[in-house]
């Protein structure tokens, strides 16, 4: 009877996929998306079980709706599942006054900390060391690349919250990514859409959101343990790291009235300083080399350029990206096709406004298609195959892209776009130096395909790094 009742519901749930463009570079990718555009215009309702949620379609449309207004849309749809996993805490869930203060916090105390300065840049370099080491301690044999590209990439964030650095070998650390993974599987699931529709039902029932959630607390748990280990040592007089920086401004506004500042709102924006600085890196480096393997002859143009313009020994840092425009170009052509946000997440008007002329009342749900953007044929030259002469001119320097919206627009833009461009940039440009990338022998093939979920993956791969 379950069985029947799922299959009933299921295409009423997943109407998401209706505007999804999906990597690969394959014809039919997006193609109900491109349809609804051209028989809707690029401004179009679509109905999630019960709930009516306007889509932005293509670049201009996205750009449009999310900056003629911004403050208007800066809403965050707290949905039954992410309710249930962050109570609306936070930074990236949150929505309101909370998440102007912890949005507006975050973003003051990782600067203090170092972003977009030296003193953070080198803590990339030393995991870019870090990684380099442990590729070539594989001594060209096959591997899976995503373990070792999560755990230098999350060490970045976790020595800016935490005050240190995990080994390889840390249990606690293991434990860390298994339910990140766990996270990030569930999202965008087909139980997780049921979840956001009937919450009340699957509150009670088993199944993998059970254990979504069981992860989430999992990380919160550690949260807390770290958390009360910085409150034993005491409130230093120079702050050292993320946490802090929080519990001297816990303090510091306890007789504020309107304070959001607590342990239950540090530990969220932990979490979702954890979930975001890991993830979304990590899984696009992932695809780099991927692309990188597939496209042996654009993994080749890259060495020659880092051959003639570094030295073998030389500390790459991100200002290098201004002498390396081909490498450059292709660490952004591995963000923009690989698409891993794909939609990107639902933003809420917090007042009536006009959205492209469209009135909208206060409440409404506005969904930014940011892989139309990524994908837009008027925007791209060739918008369905990785081609890194998006990002270049006739003279083969690097030129920005408006229509490249990795990192989403407006008001709710990722707090961290600096950090994570200076990761890619960085250990992109290490790894190619070092190695070179392929294949194991006897494998021909391999998918560029991705597995749907929170972040599009690509399907599980090994390769050789090969010593240059």
């Amino acid at each position: 009877m379950m069985e029947t009742f799922l299959k009933q519901i299921q295409g009423h749930v997943f109407g998401i996929e209706d505007i999804l463009d999906h990597t690969g570079g394959g014809e039919g990718s997006g193609s109900r998306n491109k349809e609804l555009a051209k028989i809707h215009g690029n401004v179009f309702t679509l109905w999630f079980g019960w709930a009516p949620v306007i889509i932005l379609n293509g670049f201009q449309a996205v750009k449009d709706g999310m900056t003629t207004h911004p403050e208007d849309i800066s809403g965050r749809l707290v949905s039954p599942f992410f309710r249930a996993m962050a109570k609306g805490k936070g930074i990236m869930l949150a929505t309101g006054h909370t998440w102007k203060q912890q949005r507006r916090f975050a973003l003051r105390t990782l600067r203090n900390l170092g972003l977009g300065k030296r003193g953070l840049e080198h803590r990339v370099q030393e995991e870019a060391c870090y990684l380099v080491e442990y590729f070539a301690s594989m001594k060209e044999k096959p591997l899976d690349p995503s373990f070792p590209l999560f755990h230098s990439v999350s060490n970045v964030i976790c020595a800016v919250v935490f005050g240190h650095r995990f080994s390889s070998e840390d249990e606690t650390f293991h434990e860390l990514i298994k339910a990140t993974e766990c996270i990030f599987k569930f999202g965008g699931s087909f139980i997780h859409y049921l979840y956001e529709i009937f919450p009340w039902l699957m509150h009670h029932l088993p199944g993998p959101h059970k254990k979504a959630l069981s992860s989430y607390d999992a990380l919160s748990s550690f949260a807390r343990r770290e958390i009360r280990r910085h409150k034993e040592r005491g409130v230093r007089d120079e702050p050292q790291d993320f946490i802090d920086f929080y519990l001297a401004h816990i303090e510091k506004s306890k007789d504020e009235p309107r304070s959001t500042y607590d342990d239950d709102n540090l530990v969220y924006s932990i979490n979702d300083l954890f979930l975001g600085g890991s993830e979304t890196s990590s899984t696009t480096l992932n695809w780099g080399l991927l692309y990188m393997v597939a496209n042996p002859d654009i993994q080749e143009k890259v060495q020659e350029e880092l051959d003639a313009v570094l030295g073998p020994s030389q500390l790459i840092c991100y200002e290098d990206r201004r002498r390396l425009p081909y490498t450059n170009a292709v660490v952004h052509e591995v963000q923009r096709f690989s698409n891993i946000i794909s939609v990107g997440m639902p933003r809420v008007c917090v007042r009536n406004t006009t959205l492209l002329g469209f009135p909208l009342k206060k409440g409404s749900i506005v969904l930014p298609n940011i892989a139309s953007s990524l994908y837009d044929p008027e925007q791209w030259e060739t918008p369905r195959q990785f081609n890194p002469g998006h990002f270049l001119d006739k003279d083969g320097n690097f030129v920005s892209q408006e229509a490249f919206l990795p990192f989403s627009i407006g008001h709710r833009v990722c707090l961290g776009e600096h950090l994570a461009r200076t990761e890619l940039f960085i250990f992109f440009a290490n790894l190619l130096r070092a190695f070179t990338f392929q294949l194991p022998e006897g494998v021909t093939k391999i998918s560029t395909e991705p597995i749907f979920g929170g972040t599009l993956q690509p399907h599980p791969y090994k390769i050789c790094a090969i010593q240059r």
